[in-house]
């Protein structure tokens, strides 16, 4: 039997997280991480893997976390709940005291050079699966009667997701939470009525 790990893997987690969340996959260097997560660099690759395994736990704790919001929100009885709390709940994530502004989903990779293209790749994967889930839960409503049967789910749930993007983007410049709560509630003002039919 290997000797017991003399750290808390959760914690070291945690701390990763935050540290890409902050730098960006690249910012981070492994200096970085080890140091925030309080482990030697062999620690690190004894328990998570290499720099892009730890990158993907990493998004999986934000997913479970602050992120959590997204699974939530779709949960929610009507479409325009479903809209409502999850652009909410982007602001509330993207401003949380005590972390870094914006969204490690939106930010974490936009631009990066060869050595991080996985990360890129598995933040796109990320956001495409929130639209997919979107896109679902729109078409729901629509064969539900609680969105027009006109109702175009695709560019409903991409109208969401651009804007909650936004939402990352504004927050990380420093945007007040108030005042994207503010734009939050105004993107969704000419929301479409539920559909007539029962």
């Amino acid at each position: 039997m290997g000797r017991p790990r003399g750290f808390d893997a959760e914690v070291a987690l945690q701390k990763a997280m935050v540290v890409f969340w902050e730098q960006g996959y690249e910012g981070a260097s492994l200096a970085d991480l080890t140091e925030a997560m309080g482990i030697s660099r062999k620690s690190m690759y004894a328990a998570f893997g290499n720099k892009e395994d730890l990158f993907r736990k990493a998004l999986q704790r934000y997913t479970e976390g602050p992120g959590a919001y997204i699974l939530e929100a779709l949960r929610a009885p009507t479409a325009h709940e479903v809209a409502t709390l999850f652009l909410d709940g982007s602001v509330r994530a993207n401003t949380r005291p005590g972390f870094p502004a914006g969204c490690l989903g939106v930010q974490g990779a936009l631009a990066v050079g060869a050595t991080g293209q996985v990360a890129r790749d598995t933040l796109a994967a990320w956001r495409a699966l929130g639209l997919t889930y979107l896109r679902e839960r729109f078409q729901r409503a629509v064969e539900g009667g609680d969105l027009p049967a006109d109702a175009d789910p695709e560019l409903i749930a991409r109208y969401i997701m651009t804007i909650a993007n936004g939402l990352a983007v504004q927050a990380a410049g420093g945007a007040a939470r108030e005042d994207l709560l503010r734009v939050a509630d105004a993107a969704l003002r000419n929301w479409p009525p539920a559909s007539k039919a029962s």
